[in-house]
């Protein structure tokens, strides 16, 4: 770990020997005043200004959670991008906590976060989350607690998550975030998070223990909680713009502190931004300001706060120079190299709205990425589009994509859903967006959702047509836990959540968005499914590598038995593939293993290779129990819509 920062040094406000220091960086301000509420109105404290541009107060008789903000003057010339104005108080960019329109100083004692599981990357499956709305239906959680950092911390939460299988728990934004006014005006809220007020405070909203400090400890149990269950914390980090929006949006922090320090202003008028995340502004990467608290940022969760990793929001507006996206950008390669997040896990959704927006698989180690890739071929494939080449190439880890950066197939995050989009049970049972919800005439969100065939659109009471959607769900994620690389499932696609085709959201704080954690026969079957697919992967070190599948590794086979050849990898009559794993190639040596897909609509009989083999998951079935309870050799039946999991059984010796 690197040494900690000298409070002489940090910014925010800190407490030492009894006197609270208080440091913001504004290379453009005239003036900036400590404000402290006093009966009423405000007592100002003058901060000085250093050569570095840093300004600085020590103000004693300080405690936690006194609340403060800054006044900061300046020139109002739109036409440079200076936007100061006095007359409104800004928040802390560095402040520990929120609380409504102060920031809050907080003094806490360094809290233990329990031991790092430190899952190998290899070895990780990413459950990804809302704080708020995994808990707030938990007919266990107490009242007081759903919704919040303590409910997800709750036993019963942790036995939920540690059954389900999942190594790590990826929570959409914990960093305090606004509402935009927009939404507000609709009568509705920025439920997602993705819209960063402070990159230093648990969002406030979710502690039960309140907004004056209480919401550090409590993520801080949390963490801890998580950590003695096995269980690493991902967050979800948005660098790459803040709740400030538009030039037009009245400023809170940044804008009025030292707006050019901040954002990345537009060339050819400085009074505007160059967006590249279609949130109204983008945080400059090229400017020391950003990228010393980035790092800053990601230390303290780290290193005071407990975290295991971060997946980084529109991660490409973070790795961008004036003239395009760059792998070995200052930014990346800085927060690649910190000592401080030595074995942290670094994810990035390799993508955002400028030029040249998409990056799957260009993010240097150690960084791991999105694989967009997989979640588009394979949700073809089980439409029954695509041909077998395409199957195989995504089972086998995407090599062509992961392959020239050097990171192997633990650099790809794979994925058939996420929270942008449909959830599993909504993707195969829905053609069309339904998002009339959102207040926005039903033009967010993705365009459209390419045709299933799955019957009619939406809620059915057909069984055939709910089995028909049921086997492509399982299949879906068989495919997702078969293949290389490191999966990532959305909380609730395991029990088949829907948000009734609402594949956008982001501003649905209530039972659209919220985990309904109650079980019908259908739902349970399917999260039985669930449980046996990821206690399959765990006990299949074949299934967990950290290097691509080489021809020692594995053969591909036709449903006649014989290795696939150069016509039929390209045939789209072809819908059926098999995947040998040559259990020799691992250490110790495994029992070979043979993963049968099927992603048509009609059962193909498949010739096993000759031996005898254990059937471990049928996807046909609802709960993916094996298909047959007794040793299967020669010819077994591969059902439409399937996927089919085999180990070969040991050779007995004769006497």
């Amino acid at each position: 770990m690197s040494a900690p920062e000298r409070t002489s040094d940090a910014l925010g406000a800190h407490v030492r020997d009894g006197r609270a220091h208080f440091a913001v960086t504004s290379h453009h301000a005239e003036s900036v005043d400590l404000v402290l509420p006093n009966d009423g109105g405000e007592r100002h404290v003058p901060l000085a200004r250093a050569a570095d541009g840093v300004w600085r107060a020590t103000v004693a008789a300080l405690r936690h959670g006194q609340r403060y903000g800054y006044r900061v003057a300046g020139p109002h010339d739109p036409s440079r991008g200076l936007l100061f104005d006095s007359s409104r108080r800004m928040h802390d960019p560095y402040a520990r906590a929120f609380d409504g329109d102060w920031s809050v100083l907080v003094d806490l004692p360094r809290q233990e976060t329990g031991t790092r599981p430190r899952t190998p990357m290899a070895d990780t499956v990413i459950y990804e989350s809302h704080v708020r709305g995994l808990t707030r239906r938990h007919p266990e959680v107490p009242p007081d607690l759903r919704g919040t950092y303590a409910g997800l911390a709750h036993p019963a939460v942790i036995r939920e998550l540690v059954a389900l299988g999942v190594t790590a728990v990826q929570l959409m934004p914990v960093h305090e975030h606004r509402t935009e006014a927009a939404i507000a005006a609709r009568g509705l809220t920025n439920y997602w998070g993705y819209s960063t007020l402070g990159f230093f405070a648990p969002h406030g909203a979710y502690a039960a223990a309140g907004a004056r400090g209480g919401q550090v400890s409590e993520f801080r149990s949390m963490v801890r909680t998580l950590h003695d269950a096995g269980l690493e914390v991902i967050l979800d980090v948005v660098f790459n713009h803040t709740c400030e929006g538009g030039p037009d949006v009245p400023p809170v922090a940044f804008r009025g502190i030292d707006n050019p320090s901040w954002y990345w202003l537009a060339a050819d008028d400085p009074a505007h931004y160059h967006d590249t995340t279609g949130c109204g502004n983008t945080l400059d990467p090229e400017s020391p300001v950003v990228r010393r608290m980035v790092l800053d940022s990601l230390r303290y969760w780290v290193t005071e706060m407990g975290v295991d990793g971060f997946r980084f929001d529109l991660a490409v507006s973070l790795g961008r120079h004036r003239t395009g996206f760059d792998p070995g950008h200052p930014l990346l390669v800085a927060m690649a190299a910190d000592p401080a997040l030595e074995g942290v896990k670094l994810i990035a959704e390799p993508w955002d709205l400028g030029p040249g927006g998409s990056q799957v698989g260009r993010f240097p180690p150690p960084f791991a990425d999105h694989n967009g890739i997989f979640r588009d071929e394979v949700r073809e494939l089980w439409r029954g589009h695509g041909t077998m080449g395409m199957l195989a190439g995504r089972l086998a880890g995407g090599e062509d994509a992961y392959g020239p950066s050097g990171r192997g197939p633990a650099g790809a995050v794979n994925l058939v859903t996420a929270h942008d989009g449909f959830t599993l049970a909504d993707l195969v049972a829905y053609d069309h967006k339904h998002n009339a919800a959102n207040l926005e005439g039903n033009l967010d969100g993705e365009s459209h959702n390419r045709s299933w065939n799955s019957g009619a659109e939406g809620p059915s009471d057909d069984p055939g047509i709910l089995e028909l959607r049921d086997r492509r769900a399982r299949g879906l994620l068989a495919t997702l836990f078969t293949a290389v690389g490191v999966p990532m499932i959305v909380a609730g696609d395991e029990r088949l959540r829907s948000q009734g085709g609402n594949n956008n959201a982001y501003c649905q704080d209530n039972p659209v968005s919220w985990m309904d954690w109650t079980l019908d026969e259908r739902r349970e079957a399917f999260l039985t499914f669930a449980h046996r697919l990821t206690a399959l992967r765990a006990g299949e070190p074949l299934l967990r590598r950290d290097r691509f599948l080489s021809p020692r590794d594995v053969t591909w086979l036709a449903p006649d038995g014989t290795e696939m050849n150069g016509d039929g990898w390209n045939d789209p009559g072809r819908r059926a593939l098999g995947m040998l794993l040559r259990g020799r190639a691992v250490r110790p040596a495994r029992q070979d293993l043979l993963v049968l897909v099927n992603v048509g609509p009609h059962a193909v009989p498949f010739t096993l290779p000759d031996a005898a083999f254990t059937d471990l998951l049928d996807t046909a079935r609802p709960d993916g129990a094996p298909g047959a309870t007794a040793p299967v050799a020669g010819t077994v039946a591969l059902e439409g819509w399937s996927v089919r999991v085999l180990r070969r059984r040991r050779a007995t010796r004769s006497r």
